[in-house]
């Protein structure tokens, strides 16, 4: 039993639906689980090619001192996505909207519990486990039945369990032949710190480390938030790559899509995890917000042309706020990255259009 989530109905569906008289949106022609009681057979008997689901958690964020909201742009997300026009360029019938998990009552219980900052700080690390174990199992069973998995964030602590669970469940599906993937994640940081405990910070790293993670490639890295000795780690790993944003738009080495051509290229030999994290795309809010950073416009490009061009294992959109623990907020996050979802399926529904013609 999928424990910490929450299942959708068609009646939650369209709760957030804005029904029109001569109009359909995605909301009324996406796909629900009916029978949640066998969650396998249910998953293998869907046509949905797509399986979406909400990780609203900012435990990740916090475990690594970060500022709390990446908890609350899955709904906004929700309020714009399932009011997307279901027309010739989308339907919403390929896509299964699952649902989200809950843990607001781990993190509500260490914000009550814990006596000091040190105590607070290494009981989020520890419910990061929690976390990583809940996300694992639900992206294995979605990756087992060839099913693509969609995961709106959330810390970016989540790869962790997007590679390790889509490694797995990819592997089981016979669709690789070992439990390991590749990723590029277009990004301002690396999140290649030390295996401290587990944050938002270093997801990739224990995802290398236990051998889920084959080749990583990072787009847009921020050359003065990378600490040394991480940098010392990626240059001296032939299965790290990175791209750094001043190499793209500050020195002009190589333009945007030269760049994610690059990275695609670098991660084209097995199924590879397509990460996208907020806090690189220039005043979006996030944890991390920056005044500098690739525009909304890269970001639809770079998941176009992964989705299209790689064989992608799965998606996870990460880092996004609409209201932050300091209390700053932004309505727009939620309708950014409803483009970005739309813009993946998209991309790979045309692959396989061309496929079949």
């Amino acid at each position: 039993m999928l424990s910490h989530f929450k299942f959708y109905s068609k009646q939650d569906v369209l709760a957030f639906t804005k029904i029109r008289k001569f109009e359909t949106k995605l909301g009324e022609r996406l796909q629900v689980i009916s029978n949640t009681s066998d969650l396998d057979a249910a998953l293998k008997n869907s046509k949905a090619k797509f399986v979406l689901f909400g990780v609203p958690e900012d435990i990740g964020v916090k475990a690594n001192n970060g500022i709390g909201g990446a908890d609350s742009a899955w709904t906004p997300f929700l309020q714009s996505f399932l009011n997307i026009q279901s027309n010739d360029f989308l339907d919403g019938m390929e896509i299964l909207l699952l649902g989200h998990f809950d843990f607001s009552e781990i993190a509500s219980l260490i914000d009550n519990n814990a006596q000091s900052d040190d105590e607070k700080l290494l009981a989020y690390r520890h419910a990061v486990n929690t976390v990583d174990a809940k996300v694992e199992q639900l992206m294995h069973l979605i990756t087992q039945n060839r099913k693509m998995p969609i995961v709106i964030g959330g810390g970016h602590n989540n790869a962790y369990p997007c590679i390790r669970g889509a490694a797995k469940g990819w592997h089981k599906a016979g669709v690789i032949n070992i439990a390991e993937i590749n990723a590029i994640n277009l990004d301002a940081h690396a999140d290649y710190r030390p295996m401290e405990g587990r944050h938002s910070g270093n997801g990739f790293r224990y995802a290398e480390e236990d051998g889920y993670l084959e080749k990583y490639c990072i787009i847009g890295l921020h050359e003065n938030y990378i600490t040394q000795n991480t940098w010392v780690d990626m240059v001296n790993n032939p299965f790290i790559d990175c791209i750094t944003y001043e190499d793209i738009f500050v020195k002009e080495k190589r333009n945007f899509m030269q760049a994610v051509a690059h990275a695609a290229g670098f991660t084209e030999d097995t199924l590879c995890g397509i990460e996208l994290d907020l806090d690189s795309i220039e005043n979006t809010l996030s944890s991390a917000t920056s005044p500098s950073g690739i525009s909304s416009q890269n970001a639809r490009q770079f998941i176009n042309y992964t989705a299209s061009t790689t064989r992608p294992a799965y998606l996870h959109i990460c880092e996004g706020a609409t209201t932050l623990t300091d209390g700053r907020n932004d309505t727009q996050t939620g309708k950014l990255i409803s483009y970005l979802v739309s813009d993946f399926v998209k991309a790979i529904l045309d692959v396989l259009n061309d496929v079949e013609d």
